[in-house]
Formats: structure tokens, sequence, C-alpha cells
């Protein structure tokens, strides 16, 4: 290894000019870190997925195009259906089918003495007291239902969304920064190889450039594949092969949960509702209804005797019901309560996400303010082993460890610029905003 002492070229400098800067102010929180620009010929595995940067599509206006084909949307519009039939029904003037009762009878197959009668019954299915206005209930509550759960399966797409971008973009980062420790190595690997053939240096020498080299570009082959990997999990969840050319969001005032939040909104939505069932099923008989009869009647004794015309009402009253529908009401009220069980549930959930996302924003401000004086530090300390280096003062063995803590540092440091601005994101999502 002493013969790199020797050696006279300016390594570090070409390390620096491979690295790119990461932020040094909170000023470039607002800055949209660019998207990967890729090409197969580039890559060292000839797999492409291709995502472009579309200037014109918009965070919110992505989160509506996912939405539009995302498969809870069927859920969202049976739930919608099904609230239009409750009103429906909940608006008729009866209660049920309307039904027309036809009979006949004569003596032909006894004593034939011409005797016949015939009748025609409508019978009514009518509401029982208060069940109309409990069903019209039901339905409003099914159809605020439908609404809220709408609002909380676009919240869950948002998410997923918001996640499938930063996923990309920290993968991105990844791939950036294996690239340039790729370059480095190979420039590296180069000149030794000149040097050696020179006979300046041992074949021993030359393979350990290579050995770094091939490290490299390993990484890369992984970084690739992570890069390709996210994208591929992108264009599943949206059916797009686009980007939003900024997707960056402000860190909502917000700082704690509200009732407004999708998710409560939507449970106690369905809170709401099952409290109607449970009132329409106090007012419905599960087997009968009341129903109202209208008829008509025509008999005749004999072939010599006249028709005797005649006309009546029926009614069918209920009563003496109540064990019947005790099982029913129970089972509403299980469901009902179930409903508010997992109302507390869900809150505990939302506080604690919120509480995990809040002290990951201040971890993560923690980490990039130490990430960006590591990096400064890891910069000047480069630019000092060039010198020692130039001096023979360190061997190569020496360089290439402090080429990774460089790398790694700057890495870091961008990396952290990054998962603020994921955090920001899932900070967001937590509190219930939507972009």
């Amino acid at each position: 290894m002493t013969g790199y002492r020797h050696i006279q070229y300016g390594l570090p400098a070409l390390l620096l000019a491979a690295l790119p800067c990461a932020a040094q102010t909170n000023e470039d929180e607002n800055r949209q870190p660019p998207q990967t620009a890729m090409v197969a010929d580039n890559l060292i595995v000839a797999h492409l997925d291709p995502i472009e940067t579309d200037p014109a599509l918009s965070l919110s206006g992505l989160v509506e195009l996912t939405l539009e084909k995302y498969p809870d949307r069927l859920v969202s519009e049976a739930l919608a259906q099904e609230a239009d039939a409750l009103a429906e029904r909940s608006d008729a003037w009866v209660a049920g089918s309307t039904a027309l009762a036809l009979d006949y009878f004569d003596d032909r197959v006894a004593n034939n003495r011409g005797a016949r009668e015939m009748s025609a019954t409508v019978e009514v299915t009518t509401w029982s007291w208060g069940q109309r206005d409990a069903g019209q209930a039901v339905a409003e509550r099914a159809g605020l239902s439908a609404q809220k759960q709408s609002a909380a399966v676009k919240l869950e797409v948002t998410r997923l969304v918001r996640e499938a971008l930063w996923n990309m973009e920290i993968a991105n980062i990844g791939l950036q920064q294996a690239q340039n420790a790729l370059s480095v190595s190979e420039q590296l690997m180069k000149k030794v190889e000149r040097r050696v053939e020179l006979g300046d240096l041992p074949r021993a020498d030359l393979l350990l450039a290579k050995g770094e080299y091939l490290q490299n570009r390993a990484l890369v082959t992984q970084a690739e594949a992570e890069v390709m990997h996210s994208r591929k999990a992108y264009s599943s969840l949206t059916t797009l092969a686009r980007v939003p050319a900024n997707y960056q969001e402000r860190q909502s005032e917000l700082q704690s949960i509200t009732t407004n939040h999708p998710v409560l909104e939507a449970v106690n939505a369905v809170i709401e509702r099952r409290r109607a069932e449970v009132e329409w099923i106090k007012t419905t008989d599960p087997i009968n209804q009341p129903k109202l009869n209208i008829g008509a009647k025509s008999t005749r004794d004999g072939r010599d005797g006249q028709n005797i015309e005649s006309a009546g009402v029926g009614v069918v009253m209920l009563f003496g019901g109540d064990a019947y529908n005790a099982p029913e009401i129970a089972k509403a009220n299980l469901e009902l309560n179930n409903a508010m069980a997992q109302r507390e549930h869900l809150y505990r959930q939302l506080e604690k996400n919120l509480h995990e996302a809040e002290h990951a924003l201040e971890v993560t401000r923690a980490e990039l303010a130490i990430a960006n004086e590591l990096k400064q530090i890891a910069e000047t300390h480069l630019k000092m082993t060039e010198v020692s280096f130039s001096a023979g003062e360190i061997n190569l063995l020496d360089l290439i460890k402090i080429q990774a803590r460089s790398l790694e540092a700057v890495r870091n440091a961008k990396l952290q610029e990054v998962k603020l601005q994921r955090n920001i994101a899932f900070y967001n999502q937590a509190l219930g905003v939507q972009p």
C-alpha cells in the first residue's frame, strides 16, 4: 500500500464534485426533490418502469385520479345505492306490496243447483305507528354514512399515495448516492490500473480497487431494484406512470384529533344509523305488518236466484309481538354497541398515530441538523485527506475509508431532508388533513 503515497492526483476533489449538495438551511424544506430521470441504457439491469414528472398534476388531483379506480369505491357506491333504496322505501305510501285476491266457487261438482260465489279483495300493507318516520330516519342516516364512508376511503387513498410518492423519493436518493459512489470508485480503479501498467504499483493494489468498484456496482444494482419496486408499487396503486412536479406539503396547524376527522365522522355516522335501525325494528313486526283489506263479493243461491252484490272492509291489527321482536332488537343493539366500541378503539389509535407522527417530526428535525453538521465535517475532512494523501501521509485504504464516510454523511443528510418532508405529510395524514 505504501506505493500509493507517491500518487499525485486530486481524487478527493473528484469525490466532492460527484456528490450532490444537501440542504443547508430551513428554506430548503420547501424545495421539491426532483424525480430521477432514467433510461434503460443507463441501468445495470435493463428493467425500466418509466415514471414521468407532470407539472400539470397536483397532489390533490393525483388523489382524485387514484380514487376513481380504487377498488373500495365499489363499496362506497353500493352504500349510496342502499341509501337511495331505503329512502325510496320510506317515501312510499304503503309499507309493503299490495295484493289482489280473486276467488270463485260453484256447486257443479256437488248438487249442481247453480249456486256460485265470486269475490275480489285488494290487500294493502300499511305503516304501523311511527314506522314510517323510523324508516325515513334510517334512510337519512344511511345516506350520511355513505358520504362519510366515501370521505374515509379518500383519506385512506391519500395515505397510500403519500407513502408511495415518498417511498419512490427515498429509493431515488439511495440510487443517486450509490451511483455517486460507483462513479468515484470507477475513476479510482482506472487511475490505479494505469499506474499498475506503468509498473508504479503492484497488481494487488489493482485488485483492491476493482473489489471496491464491484461492491459499489452491486450496491447500484440493489438500489435500481428498489427504485423499480417503488415505481411499480406507485403505478399499481394509481394506475398512472406520472407524478406531480411538487408534492411537498405545509405542516398543518392542528395539534390534536378533532371530531371532524374523516375516520371519526365515518364511524359516528355508522353509530347514528345503528341507532335509527334500533328504532325501526321496534316499530316493525318481523313476521306480519298491519293490513287493510277492501273487497267486493257476488253470490247466487241457485239458477233462478238473484245475484247479491256486497262490499267490505277489513283491518289486520297486530298486538302482543314484543316477545318475537326482542331478539331482533337485541341484535340491533349489539351492532350499535359494537360500532360504539369500534369508535373508542379508533380514537385511541388515531391519538397514537398522531403522537408517533409528531415525535417522528421532532426526531427528524434534530437528525437533519446533526446530519448537515456531519456532512460539513466530512467534506472538510476529505479536503484535508487530499493534502495528506498527496504528502504520502496516508495510504489508499485509509482514503477509501474516508471516502465511504463522506459519501455516507452526504447520503444521510439528503435522506434526512427527504424524511422531514415525508414526515410532514404523515403528520397531516394522522390529523386527517387532505392535500
